[in-house]
C-alpha cells in the first residue's frame, strides 16, 4: 500500500521550544554528567515526514532526562523539511532539496555543492563526529514490523544484540547513491568502536509507530547505561522484547523506469520460498527473487528510475 493511502494518526509535536540549543547548533542539546562515559546521540527528523522520532525525542526532553554518565545529546535534524509537514499531503515534507540521508560522504560535505540538506548536515557534522553511539530514528512507507538497520559491521551487530530491540535487524549497505548517517565516518570505520544504529519504527503515521520510537530510544539508552533502568522500565510498552533475529542483505533492486510495479501489496518481511518467483515488473522486465527463502525488505512505492525499490535478504542462523 503506498504511503499516501495511510491516514495520519500521529500529531507532530511542537519542537520550537528546543530551537535554541546549547551546542551552538539550533535544535541540538547536550547534557553532560559528572561521571565520565560515552557520548550518546539520539537523532530525529532525518526525514521531515517521519514524525515518530520527533515524538520520541520530545518525550525525552519533557521528562528532563539527564545522563548518569558521559554525555547525552538530543537532536532534530531536518527541521526545515519538518516545518512544512501538512497532514493533507504528509509525504511531501520528506526533504527540502535532497534526501538528508544520502549526503554523508566526504565529497558531499567538503565539496562545493549546495542544498538545504547539505547546509544542515554541515552544521550538525561536528556533534555527530563527537558521538560514540548514535541512534537515528526513522519510519517506513508500509506497515512493516519495526526494523533495525546496520551496515553489517561486527561492532554494529554487537550493539544491536546489546540493545535487543526491535526484534529484526537488517545487516547490509543502504542505497545506490550516497551514504546514510549511520555509514558516515567514523561509524563505518572498523578501527574504532564508534557505532550507529538506524531504526525504522513502523509506518510513518500509524499511532503505534510513536510507541516503538520511544521504546527504541529507551532500550538504546538503557543498554548503554546512560539512564536509570527503572525509568526505562516504567515507560516501556514492550517489556521484555521478543527474541531478536538478523537478516543478511543479499541483493537489491533499483528501478530502471518510473513504471516499476509490485505484483501484489508487499509490506516487508514476506518470505518467498522459491527462487525465480516474480515479485514485480519494471517496464517490460520481470523482477524475480534471486534465491530460495528470500525475504523482502522495505519495499518502496515511490516508483522512480534510479531508486532502490526493495532489498532481498536471508535469515542468519
Amino acid at each position: 500500500m503506498p504511503e499516501t493511502s495511510h491516514p495520519v494518526e500521529l500529531s507532530p509535536p511542537d519542537i520550537s521550544p528546543y530551537r535554541k540549543g546549547n551546542t551552538g547548533i539550533d535544535y541540538v542539546h547536550s547534557f553532560r554528567a559528572a561521571v565520565p562515559g560515552p557520548h550518546v546521540l539520539v537523532n530525529a527528523l532525518t526525514h521531515g515526514n517521519e514524525i515518530c522520532g520527533a515524538i520520541a525525542v520530545d518525550f525525552l526532553f519533557r521528562h528532563d532526562l539527564r545522563p548518569l554518565k558521559g554525555t547525552l545529546t538530543l537532536g532534530f535534524a531536518n527541521v526545515a523539511a519538518y516545518e512544512t509537514f501538512d497532514t493533507a499531503n504528509p509525504g511531501a515534507s520528506r526533504f527540502v532539496d535532497e534526501d538528508f540521508n544520502r549526503v554523508w560522504t566526504r565529497d558531499d560535505l567538503d565539496g562545493p555543492r549546495q542544498s538545504a540538506e547539505l547546509a544542515r548536515a554541515r552544521e550538525m557534522r561536528a556533534v555527530i563526529e563527537q558521538a560514540d553511539y548514535l541512534l537515528d530514528l526513522h519510519s517506513m512507507q508500509t506497515p512493516s514490523k519495526p526494523l533495525m538497520l546496520v551496515h553489517g559491521l561486527e561492532k554494529e551487530r554487537r550493539l544491536a544484540r546489546r540493545v535487543g530491540y526491535p526484534e529484526t535487524v537488517v545487516c547490509g549497505p543502504g542505497h545506490v547513491k550516497g551514504l546514510r548517517m549511520i555509514e558516515y565516518e567514523p561509524f563505518n570505520d572498523t578501527a574504532n568502536d564508534k557505532t550507529a544504529l538506524l531504526v525504522e519504527c513502523g509506518q510513518h503515521w500509524q499511532s503505534g509507530t510513536a510507541a516503538v520510537a520511544i521504546d527504541t530510544a529507551l532500550y538504546f539508552l538503557k543498554a548503554l547505561g546512560v539512564i536509570e533502568p527503572s525509568f526505562a522500565d516504567s515507560h516501556l510498552t514492550v517489556n521484555p522484547p521478543g527474541e531478536q533475529r538478523m537478516l543478511e542483505v543479499t541483493d537489491g533492486v533499483t528501478a530502471r523506469t518510473d513504471t516499476f510495479r509490485f505484483v501484489e501489496r508487499f509490506t516487508g518481511l514476506e518470505e518467498i520460498p522459491t527462487a525465480g518467483t516474480v515479485i514485480a515488473t519494471d517496464g517490460g522486465l520481470e523482477i524475480t527473487t534471486p534465491h530460495d527463502d528470500c525475504v523482502l525488505i522495505m519495499p518502496s512505492y515511490r516508483a522512480e528510475a534510479g531508486s532502490r525499490m526493495v532489498r532481498f535478504g536471508r535469515w542468519i542462523g
